[in-house]
């Protein structure tokens, strides 16, 4: 399933700056950042506090940066920007206050999280490019699958239009999620990635407080894609984008 004929660059509507140097580390020398995939469902307290400490160790130099893939068992997260009303099913799973800029969120199985703990200081200290940064992550990951993800103004995450339902205007749907916190110039949090979740389970929140447009995945969007599959191509365009990693025993 992975492409390796296109690239974000190839679309007329991917900005061209996606592909940035600046995030590269300037001192690799001191150690590069750790790539680790936890098996199984992580329980979203654990895998705050894991975060928590983690950045303090960084800060400390006492850790290195760490990209974190993990799922977690079915939640609501409300980011600082969160609006109450936008929970219409609070009793259907359990609800989580979070850290994290945005609004609600859903996390659940096949969905990939993917846990951002990397170190500005060593790389560029410019928030709104480290976002950008990020979607373009997201969008080469999704052209090594020939999923044409967009950034919309006013919308953060990524996009896929939906040309396949026939209709105009053509529809637009979701398909990943970001929200950064950053601790003197550390990042945690990050991004989720739908790859198979059961998309009925945001019918219980307004997805980042956008009621008119929907979510979509990777199989919804007809890609019968393995969360193996995905996580190399997430390596292969973090590396293209970021630097070379240590993966985790």
């Amino acid at each position: 399933m992975l492409n390796d004929r296109l690239s974000p660059a190839d679309s007329n509507d991917t900005p061209s700056d996606f592909v940035s140097p600046d995030f590269f580390l300037k001192d690799p020398e001191n150690g590069l950042p750790e790539w680790r995939v936890s098996a199984g469902q992580v329980a979203y307290p654990d895998s705050v506090a894991a975060m928590e400490a983690r950045v303090e160790a960084i800060l400390k130099n006492e850790a290195r940066e760490l990209i974190w893939l993990i799922e977690h068992p079915p939640l609501y997260t409300a980011g600082v920007s969160a609006k109450r009303e936008d929970l219409l099913e609070p009793d259907r799973f359990d609800v989580f206050d979070s850290a994290r800029g945005g609004q609600f969120t859903y996390h659940g199985p096949g969905q990939r999280v993917i846990y951002v703990m990397l170190d500005l200081n060593r790389r560029s200290k410019d928030i709104r490019a480290f976002i950008k940064a990020l979607e373009g992550w997201i969008i080469g990951t999704l052209w090594q699958f020939n999923v044409e993800g967009h950034i919309r103004d006013g919308r953060v995450g990524v996009w896929v239009e939906r040309r396949d339902r026939g209709i105009t205007p053509i529809p637009e749907d979701k398909i990943a999620a970001i929200g950064i916190k950053l601790r003197r110039w550390v990042s945690f949090h990050g991004i989720s990635l739908n790859v198979e979740p059961d998309l009925s389970h945001f019918n219980g929140i307004v997805p980042c407080g956008i009621s008119e447009h929907g979510v979509t995945s990777l199989i919804d969007l007809g890609l019968p894609v393995t969360m193996d599959e995905v996580d190399y191509a997430l390596r292969q365009e973090f590396i293209e984008r970021f630097g070379p990693v240590d993966l985790a025993e």
